[in-house]
């Protein structure tokens, strides 16, 4: 049998970092024209995220500033070689791979626009192979961490002995709209901060670690409105509907538990939960949902807590956290992630 393994995890953070309270003053300042009472719902949203802290590639005051799309992704772009370099070398060291041992190399954002994509830079930067296969996935967001595992997954199980690297990269910062004073620019203001993640996988017979037993998307119909970004001439502007946990909560059902009959398992099978923090009101509605299965999702809420959504990235950092654990052999987890158009990504791993 063919197994695909989930091998290493490593995350990267940017160099800037702020508590929330100390971006508070920045709020302040950028909201002084807006009416005393719009300022107060601003500064609760920024205070009630259940983020403490963010990371990002810019200093506050750089993203406080006005600054075109093209010196915003100017930054992107620098920064997230930097960042996809120092990830990849991580998870290579963690294994002990070297670099020209891998095949295929998935690089996953929606934050930036570059093109080449990132891992034609990676390739040059890490001395890979001439022959190896490459992958951008963009344009998927939140749910895009997962995507890339699938991808990975799907090349590992036609191509027995291989090894994949996924590496995601997000600056949610560097789409941060300084003229846009709507309420979907407020919550991811509040929600959102910057980070790398990369996950090694093999198709090698001697791999260790978790099994990808089973992945899947699952698409809502007619919710194309629900999230996504505008290109608009300062940037990629979010578009964030109120109506997401409503949407979430009403597929829940349908998204868990036929996806997990399907592997031969059901809920109460499943000991570990790797769900991506996406904001506080999803969390609560996942939290909920997963509450009456008795479940909890408390390490997704502590990455919530320590970064802030990294949009594609931030799955990882839960994952991280469940490898570190080295759960017991027979063990199962389910991976899950949700993103615009709308979709539901899971997979389901095995110990």
């Amino acid at each position: 049998m063919n197994d695909t393994r989930i091998v290493q995890v490593a995350k990267q953070l940017p160099p800037f970092s702020r508590e929330t309270k100390d971006i508070l003053p920045f709020v302040e300042l950028w909201l002084a024209g807006q009416e005393k009472r719009f300022q107060r719902k601003v500064l609760k949203i920024f205070q009630g995220a259940a983020v403490d802290k963010r990371y990002s590639i810019m200093d506050p005051e750089d993203v406080f500033s006005v600054t075109s799309f093209q010196d915003k992704n100017a930054i992107y772009v620098r920064e997230v070689k930097t960042l996809g370099t120092r990830v990849l070398q991580n998870a290579l060291q963690k294994a002990e791979w070297a670099a020209d041992t891998l095949d295929f190399i998935i690089t996953v954002s929606c934050t930036g626009i570059m093109i080449p994509s990132l891992d034609a830079y990676l390739i040059d930067a890490l001395g890979m192979r001439q022959d190896v296969v490459r992958l951008p996935v963009t344009e998927m967001g939140c749910a895009a961490g997962i995507s890339g595992l699938l991808y990975a997954q799907n090349f590992l199980k036609a191509n027995p002995g291989k090894r994949a690297a996924v590496v995601a990269v997000e600056s949610p910062t560097a789409t941060f709209q300084l003229n846009d004073f709507s309420m979907a620019n407020m919550v991811s203001a509040a929600i959102f901060g910057d980070g790398a993640a990369c996950v090694l996988l093999s198709s090698e017979e001697a791999a260790e670690g978790p099994r990808m037993c089973g992945s899947e998307m699952y698409h809502f119909t007619d919710t194309t409105h629900l999230m996504g970004f505008d290109l608009t001439d300062s940037g990629l502007q979010m578009i964030l509907d109120p109506g997401v946990p409503q949407a979430i909560s009403d597929h829940f059902p349908n998204i868990v538990h036929p996806f997990l009959e399907k592997y031969g398992t059901d809920i109460n099978n499943i000991e570990h939960l790797i769900f991506h923090p996406g904001g506080k009101k999803i969390v609560q509605t996942v939290e909920g949902l997963f509450g009456e299965l008795g479940k909890n999702i408390d390490d997704t809420k502590e990455v919530l807590r320590r970064y802030g959504n990294m949009s594609s990235a931030t799955v990882l950092y839960v994952l991280e956290r469940f490898m570190e654990k080295h759960p017991k052999p027979g063990e199962k987890g389910l991976m899950l992630s949700f993103g615009p158009g709308f979709s539901a990504q899971r997979i389901l791993l095995e110990w």
